[in-house]
């Protein structure tokens, strides 16, 4: 069994989190998915790619080894809906992003085993994930939470048209300070290379919802990307390392605006 996640403790008041770019999966689930599943269609690729940066800045970092298919880290432990009376997907999900099923025939997941994957794989994640965001509240009195992701930029079954290149996630505003959220906004404005949306169709998941909370000294924030602005995807798919140094200029920009926002 692989470990459940990898992580890097830092010096600065920032833990990125990476939960949906794993691609390791049980070969006791593996079996029961479809051929079409079994290619992790729905996977964040290549995000944790994108962040390579971040321990050599003295961030933490936690990324996730298991695919989103084996348990959804950025869902609440209950697997009460986020986005209450849209398109969606749960805790251990049994469709796909395009609504077809995930499972073989008869081979979905029963309440018995969804306890299992929540003990053995949720639980070590966010054990993790809240002391070190304990940790570093306690050096530096405040701490950023970065909780980063990626989709298509077409998902028709979860949003109309085209989703923007980068869709920030504050949970309408709860989960970080307005000073974080205002120039992060601003800063997207001024450099124009990227479509830009704040609490858009992804107002940030569980992760976010969950540990943000300004006034307790943590902020949280989501960035959830169109793949579109740094990969393409055929048979496989294919990191564009030219197409994405502009994004990862980017990324790095908002997160230091973020910090000195703290």
């Amino acid at each position: 069994m692989s470990r459940v996640y990898e992580f890097s403790g830092g010096t600065l008041p920032l833990l990125i989190s990476v939960p949906h770019a794993g691609t390791d999966l049980p070969d006791g689930i593996r079996k029961r998915l479809t051929d079409t599943a079994q290619s992790l269609p729905d996977t964040d690729w290549f995000v944790d790619r994108l962040y390579d940066f971040a321990a050599e800045m003295g961030a933490s970092v936690i990324k996730a080894n298991y695919s989103r298919y084996v348990i959804d880290l950025n869902r609440p432990p209950n697997d009460t809906p986020l986005y209450p009376g849209q398109s969606g997907t749960g805790l251990c999900p049994i469709t796909l992003f395009d609504g077809t099923s995930l499972y073989k025939e008869g081979s979905a997941p029963d309440h018995n085993e969804i306890a299992h994957r929540l003990s053995t794989y949720w639980i070590p994640y966010h054990d993790r994930l809240k002391a070190e965001l304990v940790r570093l509240r306690g050096i530096h009195g405040k701490v950023l939470l970065w909780d980063g992701h990626s989709i298509k930029s077409f998902v028709p079954s979860l949003f109309e048209g085209r989703l923007p290149d980068l869709n920030i996630g504050t949970a309408d505003g709860t989960s970080c300070s307005s000073a974080i959220s205002d120039r992060i906004i601003k800063l997207l404005r001024q450099n124009n290379r990227f479509s830009a949306v704040l609490n858009g169709r992804f107002k940030g998941g569980y992760i976010t919802r969950h540990y943000g909370s300004p006034a307790a000294g943590i902020n949280a924030v989501q960035l959830e990307i169109s793949q579109d602005c740094y990969m393409e995807k055929n048979e496989k798919p294919i990191f564009l390392k030219t197409k994405a140094q502009k994004l990862l200029e980017t990324i790095k920009a908002l997160i230091n605006r973020s910090l000195d926002s703290l």
